[in-house]
């Protein structure tokens, strides 16, 4: 999701300590993964480091214990860089942030379900472009170490990079990997993203370069996403057409069968809608007919504080939670 024109909006926050009530249980889909955005810690960001429960807030665990009774099996957690890191990027953690990132965490993957670590900053650090590939696999180091030890945790390099210089996103998704793997987190999966907003419509032609990356884990994951709307914001309701879900994916799921190469979907979302309906079915099918190279896909987006935003999936009231999810139900 572009941030640049997210609305975020403040409310009361929950707790995020109890305890998983049960055990997720796989269910048959199409995908490996299926599952869902969880934001709120990277709310703010022109706060900073801001307060809990006035700038951000952690998701709920209880409403993620509600998705996963559905049947969902990944949740991507947004944080930001700047408030767990925040005197520099190689810096010390800022401890309670730690904390409750931690304990979200936690409590997914003892669920057993994959949490996915999203460092929600656009490749950027205090509004800078990351330009040292040093420090971000510092950064990453020093993350990882906090985590090797989970094989549920998944790695996701940072949110959407854009008009950035395109050598530069492909060596700090390598600085990244790197970083990583020197943790010692060696079993777990790292989703890697691209320049232009890590879109799958315009991957082939702007990140094609990606496929250079390397991993002794053989472990990427080739992270993209794909909105429905006119530019592909994903700021409307509106979607182009029945069909435009399956034709803004076609040319990525050429290009990782081309390059051998497993790809997520990270981030998606149309609007309550019948057209948008028909077009999200469409793309999930069409990712489902080559599951062979798409490992899953995860809507954009849950958390507490969306109220009634156009794609919230947060139950219970959420505006897609309660006229998107029969939809999605298929692929659960």
């Amino acid at each position: 999701m572009r941030f640049d024109r997210l609305i975020l909006l403040a409310a009361t926050a929950g707790s995020v300590v109890a305890a998983p009530v049960k055990n997720f249980a796989k269910r048959a889909s199409p995908f490996q993964w299926f599952g869902v955005n969880e934001s709120g810690a990277e709310f703010g960001n022109n706060v900073i480091p801001g307060a809990w429960g006035t700038q951000y807030i952690f998701p709920d665990t209880s409403t993620i214990q509600t998705l996963m009774d559905k049947g969902m099996n990944i949740f991507r957690i947004a944080f930001l860089m700047e408030r767990l890191v925040p005197n520099s990027m190689t810096g010390s953690f800022d401890t309670d942030y730690l904390k409750n990132l931690t304990e979200v965490v936690d409590y997914v993957t003892n669920a057993g379900a994959h949490a996915v670590l999203d460092p929600h900053n656009f490749g950027r650090y205090n509004g800078a472009i990351i330009s040292s590939t040093s420090d971000f696999q510092t950064f990453w180091k020093n993350v990882a170490t906090k985590f090797a030890s989970n094989e549920k945790v998944i790695f996701d390099t940072n949110n959407e990079y854009h008009d950035m210089d395109q050598t530069l996103v492909l060596n700090l998704n390598q600085a990244a990997i790197n970083g990583i793997r020197a943790a010692g987190a060696t079993s777990q999966y790292i989703f890697v993203e691209g320049n232009s907003w890590s879109g799958a419509w315009t991957w082939v032609d702007i990140n094609d370069n990606m496929k250079a990356l390397t991993d002794p884990q053989d472990k990427i994951i080739y992270e993209m996403h794909q909105y429905l709307d006119s530019d592909g914001s994903g700021t409307s309701a509106t979607c182009v057409s029945s069909t435009i879900g399956k034709e803004r994916v076609s040319a990525a799921t050429a290009w990782l069968k081309t390059n051998g190469k497993k790809g997520i979907l990270g981030e998606y979302a149309g609007g309550v809608n019948d057209q948008c309906k028909t077009a999200v079915k469409g793309m999930l099918d069409a990712l489902a007919a080559d599951s062979a190279v798409w490992l899953g896909a995860m809507w954009w987006a849950a958390g507490p504080w969306w109220g009634d935003y156009i794609f919230s999936l947060e139950p219970t009231t959420g505006v897609a939670y309660t006229g998107m999810l029969s939809t999605l139900e298929a692929y659960l």
